[in-house]
């Protein structure tokens, strides 16, 4: 069993950044797949971000490549979300999630493949 607990949100203007966390219980964090997911009011939620168990391996949605970024400390059971040159259009509720396994592309993606989800953080980017 895994527990989620993310900080970091708030309101920031466009084109400024913020560093979301999200806190992981257990001792086998590094062999969880993180995600980040995000849902802005009236839509589905959507993926943002995904790191390997070991760091190595990354993706990212179109709309947040080159402007956000994903890591992880291991050792702090803890995966970070780096958000630069924000945008009203990334106001939303982000998430964090977790899976035990392999960093598979044919997966990471798909919001359904994540067994552990933290209780969100709000953005809000005011134009």
């Amino acid at each position: 069993q895994v527990q989620l607990v993310e900080s970091g949100g708030g309101l920031v203007q466009a084109g400024g950044s913020l560093r979301l966390s999200c806190a992981a219980s257990g001792r086998t964090f590094s062999s969880y797949v993180m995600g980040w997911f995000r849902q802005a009011p009236g839509k589905e939620r959507e993926f943002v971000a995904a790191i390997s168990g070991s760091g190595g391996s990354t993706d990212y949605a179109a709309s947040v490549k080159e402007r956000f970024i994903i890591s992880r400390d291991n050792a702090k059971n803890t995966v970070y979300l780096q958000m630069n040159s924000l945008k009203p259009e990334d106001t939303a509720v982000y998430y964090c999630a977790a899976r035990s396994g392999y960093y598979v592309a044919y997966w990471i993606r798909i919001k359904s493949q994540y067994n552990y989800w933290g209780q969100g953080t709000k953005v809000t980017v005011s134009s």
